[in-house]
């Protein structure tokens, strides 16, 4: 496996070589590079099967040199690294047809994981190159995963031999069934007979399956039919009568062969509208481009309740207010789904947070590299359900950390609840029944924070919160974090953000 590595920073393109070579001997560099000039210039001359890529580079970014890639049609299997949560980065690397998105710092068990997925993937489409011509199956799936050049060989044999059209038009219908793709996939192939073969001009239908294991779904190619408009109304109707559980299910026509797998790269991203509907529904590309959405909020007390029941760690809470936060979703209005994406992560990175602030031993084990991607990647509201359930399940796990002294978990819990309220080590120590002078000792040697920066922070981050998530005047924030003055809210603000509050909410915007 030959791979290249295109990095703009010294030490972790030297890092990305290090790494490769310990996770085995049959990876050979066959070079590197520190723009995706040179990068490009790199694939097109060694001709790697794995390339390993930043996104943001002087000169050239990553994505346009993948889009390059894509255009001149070299075949390599794409690892890309980006900092944290850059969803519209991800979203374009997808599109392009990465399957593997990492972010920095890196993991060696995410990146071993997705070299182990780039290679197999690189292993198989070698296997499969030799027999070009095969069955209508894999001849499809070949083209809609780019594993086969439509020579005037290939395309001559489809149209003497099956009636495909080297200019004919295509209808594209794409159901995504997620994790549990090797589970369902015959109950799919069934479900689209039945619907396929249920049609009133049934017998002016041709099609056949193709098979997109790497973006977990199968696609019917139908290359002979009536009208895209009534066949499109039928499929929409029939789904709509008994929806397929946990799965997303699209439609795009295209015209020409050689357009088929950019006619899937196009309608694929779409698949995660289901996210926004409340029960499975057709997506038609390109309609639905053109939807009027809503503004994707969640009621922020939300942030609050989840905090306080993960203080107190009751999870049985927790999962009764996740419970409410899903249903912001499904109330009949339709939100883009990536502002979906988004409230997710906001709300399980508030859960994660607060479990950390607590010292919930389950805090350390919880990997939000995976759970970002969990999140990015989901469809259908089931694969956002899951991610939510699995954080719980993993901090659940750890009530508390055994080092902390109890004490100061105590004092943790005392200020996350009340901060609003004045705060002192005098009243905390009267609750504990200790002096504050060994409170305040003992929180700074437990935590390696003082007691008034430990406040300070609670109170400036939830300042922080209601300036990026609420039109709250700067009084009513001062006042909803724990302060009374708002001239000495203001300047301890500035001390811990470097800003004003109305200038920190401007740049937020």
């Amino acid at each position: 496996m030959k791979v290249v590595i295109v990095e703009d920073e010294f030490r972790i393109r030297e890092g990305l070589e290090k790494l490769t070579a310990k996770l085995s001997d049959e990876y050979e560099i066959a070079g590197t590079a520190e723009n995706g000039i040179q990068g490009l210039e790199l694939i097109r001359r060694t001709k790697p099967d794995i390339v390993i890529t930043d996104i943001r580079m002087p000169e050239m970014d990553g994505l346009e040199m993948l889009t390059q890639v894509v255009q001149e049609k070299l075949p390599v299997k794409v690892i890309v690294l980006s900092a944290y949560s850059e969803f519209d980065y991800a979203r374009r690397a997808m599109k392009l047809g990465v399957t593997e998105y990492l972010l920095k710092p890196l993991s060696y068990t995410d990146f071993a994981q997705a070299m182990k997925t780039v290679t197999a993937q690189a292993l198989a489409e070698k296997q499969r190159k030799p027999a070009q011509i095969g069955t209508l199956t894999q001849m499809f799936s070949d083209i809609l995963n780019r594993r086969i050049e439509l020579s005037d060989e290939i395309t001559a044999y489809l149209s003497n031999t099956y009636g495909v059209e080297k200019d004919g038009s295509f209808i594209l219908v794409c159901l995504y069934l997620g994790t549990e793709y090797k589970n369902k996939e015959n109950r799919a192939r069934t479900l689209f007979k039945h619907i396929l073969t249920s049609y009133q001009s049934a017998e002016e239908l041709k099609y056949c399956f193709a098979e997109c294991e790497s973006k977990q779904a199968i696609t019917a190619v139908i290359y002979k039919y009536m009208t895209r408009e009534d066949l499109e109304n039928w499929i929409s109707l029939q789904v709509s009568k008994t929806p397929p559980p946990g799965a997303s299910i699209g439609m795009i026509e295209v015209n020409g062969l050689e357009n088929l797998a950019s006619g899937f790269d196009r309608l694929y991203p779409y698949m995660d509208w289901n996210l926004s509907f409340s029960t499975c529904r057709l997506i038609s590309y390109p309609d639905i481009t053109a939807v009027q959405t809503d503004s994707c909020i969640y009621p922020i007390l939300l942030d609050s309740k989840v905090k306080n029941a993960v203080a107190e760690g009751q999870w049985n809470l927790v999962r009764e207010i996740t419970a409410d936060f899903h249903r912001c979703f499904r109330n009949g209005h339709l939100y883009v789904p990536r502002e979906i994406k988004e409230c997710y992560v906001r709300f399980l990175w508030v859960v994660i947070a607060m479990a950390k602030e607590v010292g919930n031993a389950g805090a350390k084990s919880v990997e939000q590299q995976q759970l970002l991607n969990w999140i990015m990647n989901a469809k259908v509201p089931e694969e956002l359900e899951s991610a939510a359930e699995h954080l719980y399940t993993t901090l659940e796990g750890g009530v508390a950390d055994e080092d902390m002294h109890l004490i100061i978990k105590k004092a943790k819990r005392f200020v996350l609840e009340n901060y609003r309220q004045g705060v002192t080590l005098e009243t905390i120590g009267d609750k504990l029944n200790v002096t504050p002078e060994y409170l305040g000792t003992l929180f700074k040697r437990e935590t390696g924070v003082s007691f008034s920066n430990f406040l300070k922070k609670v109170r400036i981050d939830r300042a922080k919160e209601l300036l990026a998530t609420t039109n709250m005047k700067t009084y009513e924030i001062c006042e909803a974090s724990g302060y009374t003055d708002t001239k000495y809210f203001s300047k301890v603000f500035r001390e811990v953000t470097g800003m004003l509050p109305r200038d920190y909410r401007n740049t937020i915007k």
